[in-house]
């Protein structure tokens, strides 16, 4: 294909794209998608789960703790973006997500307990759930009925109580003792949890139950039972549609749940029962599949060493006792109805129990895995595997409370965050057409172009997008400009050495290429590893970078290139002047001796460092409630109803500027009655402030509170994750630029991180200033430009080293960032430009938030020409071939020789091929490119010498 065609091919690509675009993103078109956005954006629902630990079991806060880590991951695997956890009192944790489709199974997911346990089913079912003599399972259909028979075996150490209605259906239970059945009966109807005249006598009558109990009566309402279960046993359920349950010749009926009595021991016991449970399995190896036998879904269970060893010795007991059976049998009677079962059950529900058969294994199973079957649908068999990968919940949690919270970021805010987006896009694009006018205005284009294919692409794989998934986008777009400016002053280089507009535009692409593709590989090392190990509003940043590096590279060396191919082709084009590449090439006032003067960086740095560590040291950093916990106030019943924005105008008038508000319950044009405001933790006083200023201005008496003590939502698993993430990107970075460059090259780019995080961070120590998760993203995002910024120079100075063959290091050094400060200061300006623009009209959160950034990237511009580069001079200049050169050349210090040597080092570096490897999709190829190489050549002198 010619590369006309391909230019038109690519273009007309393009705009096939762009309207794909516009359909996904117009509402009333067949495929429109809304973007997905997170609880700080869009609101989500609150679930609060509440611990019930077992009789006998004290409640610990390392029960909690490990609920908390089992809950996040099944939400991560769960595929619900950001969510936050977050531990209230002593017993609760709250889960908040965001862009759920399915409420009710999200819910039944993160709350399920996930005990698993496996049975020998005929030996474990006990009377009245099992024949004595034949030992065929017996469902019952009423809990009722399987109790009544066995009640008084139970006497006063019974496993648990239940409580009964005339009507013989459960009302409340199970609990330890009688009293605690009572008095959880009594408190529930009293809050009104559940209705009718029974609850009025049973209020009535409680504090005469209570005494009673303790006296062996029961003392209750006429009709009303307490049953007990005997001890070391468990009511085993089965319910589930499409599945047939023990006892049973054919399917469940809808909606009737059985019931089982199954001996239950202590795991301590010398035979404990269950016989096996999830301890037994490799948790990670649990996944759902279609059986290759039957096409049925299946969830595959892999057991460890131990477990695999049980499994085998239970499975030939069971297969032994069939035979015994069998032989039992009358003559004539199917083998089948004496094979032994194994029942697995998850969370006191049966959900599979398969027969053992002991003619083909009369050995039982042996090998390490097994599976369940019979269950009724593929995404079924996906969440049970789901709670088995993550494990058990130490204790069982119900839900005490299920609502919707509006967006952490209140709608000022947001509206706030958009418009300041869109002024300082603007600003950008008007920079980029006043600096590179024709040049400018394809970038403009390029950058729209990856702007919409940004967008669709986070509408397609329903991305989250949240403040740290917005701090990705900052960092993106900078990254994509910065593509196009790379190029576009290869491009003017090239002019500047006499080369034809077309001749100019190929060798700055394919020059400009491997300079693109190192410094979007790192870039893309980071945020490949945070999003595989971090989890929370990190993952969200990585996700977005990741994205938007790789469409900038498409957008880059693809689109703009194609456009500027056609362009090439107008006789109007071919102008140095019209792309700007006339006139003086670089500012003389730049041009100073920057290795020469690296003590003065370094003592200035120094300085700033130490004050930094200084203060980090002394007074800490302002940690806010992601990171410390803190209080949760509840408002309900407030009169007008409020915007969230209002309620952040009254916590911060007692001194609490950065709270977390968000309303809760239905609203009303963005207003709410109730409120949840979250803060660091308030004194005495202030909380009394706070109740006065609310009660005065909405209602008075009618108001309820409520307060609580909350956890951090960014707790020590995901900082550690975070931690880990940064620390195998820095290896993996190391790797790859020990291998496109030398070791040497790595050591400064590490240093330049570390000067630059320290700054920002210190910074904030100096300045007080609330860090919260926002102010992580933002750190992050300086990571990435730092690094970023750092390889664009050093690609420079490596491509300098062998066309300057004759020149001490330091003048190498000086040479490269004399051809690429322009770009530098470029870049920064244009990825300062919107943080600077959400500085000015952003919120109180997005002011915070635009202040790490700005600190960041300045620091990162800085590190890279004033730390970085001078650290890989002192490194090369160790090694023997740089310490002669040094030794024997003088130092260019400014001045008509500093003009003099860029100005060769330019033209050698024109007059250089273009890299093999890049791509040529556009003219300046094959014999043309050749004659243009040597015309080059001929024109160029040795380096080092005037011209």
């Amino acid at each position: 294909m010619s590369d006309r065609r391909t230019q038109l091919f690519l273009v007309f690509a393009t705009l096939v794209a762009l309207v794909g675009v516009a359909l996904l993103a117009i509402p009333g078109s067949p495929v429109h998608k809304s973007p997905t956005l997170g609880l700080d954006l869009q609101g989500g629902i609150e679930v609060v789960l509440q611990a019930q630990p077992p009789p006998g079991h004290k409640l610990t806060s390392a029960d909690v703790d490990r609920s908390e880590t089992i809950i996040r991951n099944r939400i991560d695997k769960l595929g619900v973006s950001e969510p936050e956890v977050r531990k209230q009192g002593d017993n609760q944790i709250a889960v908040q997500l965001a862009g759920v489709f399915d409420q009710n199974r999200a819910v039944g997911i993160i709350g399920s307990t996930a005990a698993l346990e496996l049975y020998k089913l005929e030996d474990d079912l006990v009377n009245p759930s099992v024949n004595p003599l034949s030992k065929q399972p017996i469902a019952h259909t009423s809990l009722y009925d399987l109790l009544a028979p066995v009640t008084s075996q139970a006497g006063s150490n019974g496993s648990a109580y239940y409580l009964f209605g005339p009507n013989k259906k459960l009302a409340a239970g199970p609990a330890t003792t009688k009293k605690a059945l009572l008095s959880t009966r009594a408190a529930r109807c009293a809050t009104g949890a559940r209705a009718g005249a029974g609850c009025k006598k049973l209020i009535a009558a409680a504090g005469k139950a209570k005494k009673n109990a303790k006296a062996g009566t029961d003392g209750l309402p006429k009709g009303w039972t307490v049953f007990g279960r005997p001890a070391n046993t468990a009511v085993i359920t089965c319910d589930v549609s499409g599945r047939v349950c023990p006892g049973l010749q054919t399917n469940p009926l809808p909606g009737v749940t059985y019931y089982y009595l199954f001996k239950h021991t202590s795991p301590d016991a010398k035979n404990p029962v269950p016989e096996m449970g999830g301890g037994d399995l490799k948790l990670d190896c649990t996944q759902a599949d279609l059986a290759s036998d039957t096409g049925e879904p299946e969830v595959l269970m892999a057991f460890n060493g131990k477990g695999g060893g049980k499994f085998h010795q239970i499975t030939r007991e069971i297969a032994r006792e069939g035979r015994i059976r069998a032989a039992q049998l009358p003559a004539g009677t199917d083998q089948s109805a004496a094979f032994g079962h194994f029942a697995i059950v998850l969370d006191n529900q049966i959900k599979s129990f398969p027969y053992i058969d002991f003619n083909s294994t009369p050995d039982g199973i042996s090998g390490d895995s097994a599976r369940i079957t019979g269950i009724g649908t593929i995404g079924e068999a996906k969440d049970l595997a789901l709670v088995l990968q993550t494990g058990a919940l130490p204790v069982k949690f119900h839900v005490v409370d299920q609502t919707t919270v509006s967006a952490t970021l209140g709608k000022d805010s947001l509206h706030q965050a958009v418009r300041a987006a869109i002024v300082g896009l603007l600003v950008v694009a008007l920079f980029l057409i006043l600096v590179y006018r024709i040049l400018g205005v394809v970038a403009v284009l390029g950058l729209g172009i990856y702007a919409a294919l940004l967008y669709a692409v986070l509408l397609l794989f329903n991305v989250t997008l949240t403040l740290p998934g917005f701090a990705g986008l900052i960092l993106t777009i900078g990254v994509a400009a910065d593509a196009n400016i790379v190029i576009f002053e290869r491009i003017k280089e090239e002019s500047r050495a006499g080369k034809s507009v077309r001749a100019a535009i190929a060798a700055g692409y394919q020059k400009g290429f491997s300079t693109i593709v190192d410094a979007n590989v790192v870039t893309a090392i980071t945020a490949l590893v945070l999003f595989a190990v971090a989890t929370a509003g990190v993952k969200g940043f990585a996700l977005v970078l990741l994205i938007g590096t790789a469409i900038s590279m498409l957008t880059a060396v693809a689109v703009t290139r194609a456009f500027l191919g056609l362009l090439a082709g107008f006789r109007w084009f071919d102008s140095p002047k019209f792309m700007g590449a006339s006139g003086q090439a670089h500012a003389k006032w730049l041009q100073i001796d920057y290795m020469g003067k690296r003590r003065l960086w370094f003592a200035i740095s120094g300085t700033v460092v130490a004050i930094c560590i200084l203060s980090l040291s002394i007074k800490g950093l302002n940690l806010g409630i992601d990171f410390e916990g803190g209080s949760q106030v509840t408002v309900a019943k407030i009169t007008p109803a409020a915007t969230t924005d209002d309620f952040q105008k009254i916590t911060a008038s007692v001194g609490q500027p950065a709270a977390v508000i968000q309303g809760r319950g239905p609203s009303t044009n963005g207003e709410y009655r109730s409120f949840q405001l979250q803060m660091k933790s308030l004194s005495t006083d202030q909380l009394a402030k706070l109740r006065t200023e609310i009660t005065d201005k909405y209602g008075g008496d009618q108001i309820s509170y409520g307060q609580k003590n909350v956890s951090a939502s960014f707790g020590s698993q995901i900082a550690r994750s975070a931690i880990l993430a940064i620390f195998v990107s820095f290896l993996l970075i190391v790797l790859y630029i020990t291998l496109r460059f030398q070791w040497t090259f790595a050591v400064p780019v590490l240093a330049g991180i570390a000067h630059d995080v320290l700054i920002c961070v210190g910074i904030y120590s100096l300045t007080g200033r609330e860090v919260s998760t926002s102010t992580v993203a933002a750190v992050l995002t300086v990571l990435g430009y730092s690094m970023y910024d750092t390889i664009i120079v050093f690609d420079r100075i490596r491509e300098n080293i062998p066309l300057m063959k004759r020149a001490p290091f330091a003048q190498i050094a000086d040479v490269s960032i004399w051809e690429t400060i322009r770009r530098s200061l470029a870049t920064t300006l244009i990825t300062v430009l919107p943080i600077i623009s959400l500085l000015l009209f952003g919120g109180a959160t997005l002011k915070d938030f635009a202040f790490a950034l700005l600190v960041g990237v300045i620091s990162g511009a800085y590190s890279t020409i004033f730390i970085c580069t001078p650290i890989l001079t002192i490194l090369k200049e160790r090694e023997p071939e740089y310490a002669r050169r040094k030794q024997s050349a003088p130092a260019v210090v400014s001045g008509v020789e500093a003009a003099e040597v860029l100005a060769a080092a330019e033209e050698a570096a024109a007059a250089a091929p273009a890299p093999e490897f890049a791509p040529t999709i556009m003219g300046g190829g094959g014999d043309n490119a050749r004659r243009e190489r040597r015309r080059q050549r001929r024109r160029t002198r040795p380096h080092g010498r005037a011209r």
